[in-house]
């Protein structure tokens, strides 16, 4: 397996996903997706059996999600640039319905302005 896309946390995802998911099996799944998401092959061909990575629709900027697991309903929101995968916010199992809001609330996170200022 060939990994080849950095995964950029500047928002803390990884530090909220240990903190906060309810699980060792969940803190394991998220090891798991964030691993699909750096697998250049799955970019390549364009399938994520994991996380079921697709596009959030309704937003102005792109903004993708993928499945911590498919059963306990935790996201990851996340956005590509520079050829980077820039991981933005850890949703919870019964929040995740609500995808527009939850990016709404933090939009300082998925705005291109905020990016560029790193």
């Amino acid at each position: 397996m060939k990994i080849s896309n950095p995964i950029l946390d500047e928002w803390g995802v990884i530090r909220d996903a240990q903190n906060n998911l309810p699980s060792a099996d969940l803190k394991l799944a998220f090891l798991a997706a964030l691993e699909e998401l750096e697998n250049n092959e799955c970019h390549r061909t364009r399938s994520f059996p994991r996380t079921r990575l697709h596009k959030v629709v309704g937003y102005k900027e792109p903004v993708y999600r993928a499945d911590v697991d498919k059963i306990s309903g935790w996201r990851i929101h996340l956005q590509y640039d520079d050829g980077q995968i820039h991981l933005k916010d850890l949703i919870e199992g019964q929040k995740h319905d609500s995808v527009l809001e939850q990016i709404k609330a933090k939009k300082e996170r998925y705005e291109k302005k905020a990016q560029k200022g790193r």
